[in-house]
C-alpha cells in the first residue's frame, strides 16, 4: 500500500497561500506471500519454496519480475549467499493450471521474469535452492531469504520473506574397516567401525544408537572397545558365537556433535564428532 500527499498553492498579487494537505492511499492489486516448504536444513540439503501472487485488481498484472536475494548476508565487508538456485526446478501454476516455466537468471540474486497474473486470479511459483558452504550450521542458525516483486500493477516493490532453521539433530554415518585384509585360517582379525556425526547435536543415550553386524566367518573370543574403553558382554553388547550375530545395546554409543567454524572467506568448515568401535576376534575353524 502506497501513501501519497499533496497540497495546492494559491498565488495572487501580493502573496501566496497553501491549501491544506490531503492524504491518500493506493491499494495494491497484487499481494505476495512466500512459504518455505522445507522444515529445516543441514549441510548439502536442498530447500523448497513457494511464492504466491494474488491479483485482486480488475486488470491483468503482466510481466512481473520476482527477485530472490538467496538469503544474502554481510560478512567482513562482503555479501555471502547461503543458497543457490537449483537449476531447472522452477514451476509456475496460474489459476491451478501448470504454465511454462518463467525465464530464470540464477544470479545471485535469483531473478524470475515474465510472470503474469490474470485479474482476480492467482499464481504460485515453486522452486528449489541448494544450501551452500556459506550457510551457518551451528545450533539455532537460520536462513532468511526475501523475494521482491515489481512490474505491472505494482506501484512500489512488494516483499515477502521466509525463514528456515538449521536441523538441530544428529546426522550420523558409519564406515567399516578390516585388518588385516589377508588372514590365515583360524587367524585373528580386527573390525573397526568409525561413526561420524556432522549434525550440530550430540547423539546421546536417548538416541539409542546401535551397531549390528553378522560376522562371516564367525569370530570367537571377541574383544570389544569403544573409544579405547573396553566393553563387557551383556552390559554393552550382545554376541552369538553360533551365528556370528553382534549388536551393541541401545544407548551405549555416544557420538559428539560436530564442530563448526567460519573461514576467512565466509565458508563454513565442519569437523565431525566421532566414536570408534573396535572388535577383535579369532576366525572359527571352517567346516566343509
Amino acid at each position: 500500500m502506497a501513501v501519497f500527499t499533496n497540497f495546492a498553492t494559491l498565488s495572487y498579487k501580493g502573496g501566496t497561500r497553501n491549501s491544506n494537505t490531503v492524504t491518500g492511499e493506493i491499494m495494491e492489486s497484487i499481494a505476495v506471500q512466500k512459504t518455505a516448504v522445507s522444515a529445516g536444513y543441514g549441510a548439502g540439503d536442498t530447500l523448497s519454496y513457494a511464492v504466491s501472487l494474488v491479483n485482486s485488481g480488475p486488470n491483468d498484472a503482466a510481466n512481473l519480475t520476482l527477485t530472490d536475494d538467496l538469503g544474502a548476508y554481510a560478512f567482513d565487508g562482503a555479501t555471502l549467499y547461503p543458497l543457490r538456485y537449483a537449476e531447472g526446478t522452477a514451476r509456475l501454476i496460474v489459476n491451478g493450471a501448470v504454465q511454462p516455466a518463467p525465464a530464470v537468471t540464477a544470479g545471485p540474486p535469483l531473478v524470475f521474469s515474465g510472470i503474469s497474473v490474470p485479474a482476480g486470479g492467482n499464481a504460485v511459483l515453486v522452486y528449489e535452492a541448494a544450501v551452500t558452504d556459506y550457510a551457518p550450521l551451528a545450533p539455532d542458525s537460520e536462513i532468511t531469504n526475501t523475494v521482491n516483486v515489481a512490474g505491472s500493477g505494482v506501484s512500489v516493490p512488494l516483499t515477502a520473506s521466509a525463514s528456515v532453521g538449521s536441523l538441530d539433530s544428529p546426522e550420523l554415518s558409519i564406515t567399516k574397516a578390516l585388518s588385516p585384509c589377508v588372514v590365515p585360517a583360524n587367524g585373528e582379525v580386527t573390525y573397526t567401525f568409525e561413526i561420524a556425526n556432522i549434525g550440530n547435536t550430540e547423539a546421546g543415550a536417548v538416541d539409542e544408537v546401535t551397531v549390528s553386524d553378522s560376522f562371516d566367518p564367525i569370530l570367537s573370543d571377541i574383544s570389544v572397545s569403544l573409544n579405547d574403553i573396553k566393553w563387557a558382554r551383556s552390559v554393552n553388547y550382545s554376541y552369538d558365537e553360533t551365528t556370528g550375530a553382534f549388536a551393541t545395546l541401545p544407548g551405549q554409543i555416544i557420538v559428539p556433535a560436530a564442530a563448526y567454524s567460519q573461514n576467512p572467506d565466509g565458508t563454513w568448515t565442519v569437523e565431525p564428532g566421532t566414536a570408534t568401535l573396535v572388535i577383535t576376534g579369532t576366525i572359527q575353524p571352517q567346516t566343509t
